[in-house]
């Protein structure tokens, strides 16, 4: 007689098992899915806070407000974008997936994302405002800061790599493809995206450009 399968906890699993993960995580309720779309709102908005020196302009706490406040909503419009993108994209390679299990796929490997914005406390406990400015002159003398800031780095740089390869296996799982087809899925997805949102870019310049 066969044995069932023990049941996953997609919140640890995902890292090892994403296919699996995905299948377990569409069974839970869908508000897990518009969390993690928040988490990863938040965590690619203190990203991008970081890259743009927002700190150069804004003083710590206003930058983390930004970050904790325009985050989600930017993390939950991508999620029904792009799940409608991947979804409309992806049934001209064959794909299956209905709106909620991509919109899952999309969301879930995040939960990896999860973990690496718990990094961010240490982080602001360790480096405060200069993860955020241009200058950074504690940071610039001392080796051993310097050494802590290479060695976040590559951790996250980590976790980046290994929650999109989990997202690659949970949109292949979904869509009922390999994993390689789950990235061509993605890329025409983008290329699309691009192909909407520049040729609007240009016109709305121009507009400004003719303004001014």
């Amino acid at each position: 007689m066969t044995t069932p399968s023990a049941r996953l906890n997609p919140f640890f699993s995902m890292w090892t098992q994403p296919r699996r993960s995905i299948r377990e995580a569409l069974t839970m309720p869908e508000h897990f899915v518009i969390a993690l779309a928040c988490v990863w709102g938040i965590s690619r908005a203190l990203d991008r806070a970081s890259y743009k020196s927002l700190g150069d302009r804004l003083s710590l706490p206003w930058v983390l407000a930004f970050a904790i406040g325009l985050g989600p909503i930017t993390g939950v419009t991508m999620l029904y974008l792009f799940g409608w993108l991947l979804g409309w994209t992806g049934r001209w390679m064959g794909g299956a997936g209905s709106p909620s299990e991509i919109r899952a796929a999309i969301a879930w490997p995040h939960v990896i994302t999860f973990w690496g914005l718990l990094l961010w406390i240490p982080e602001l406990l360790v480096f405060g405002r200069e993860l955020f400015t241009t200058a950074t002159p504690r940071l610039d003398a001392s080796l051993g800061l310097s050494a802590a800031m290479i060695g976040f780095f590559l951790l996250e740089a980590t976790l980046l790599i290994w929650s999109i390869v989990a997202y690659l296996h949970c949109l292949g799982e979904v869509q009922r493809f390999s994993a390689w087809k789950a990235f061509g899925n993605t890329i025409v997805a983008i290329l699309v995206f691009l192909m909407i949102t520049v040729p609007i870019a240009i016109v709305l310049v121009m507009v400004w450009l003719l303004v001014h």
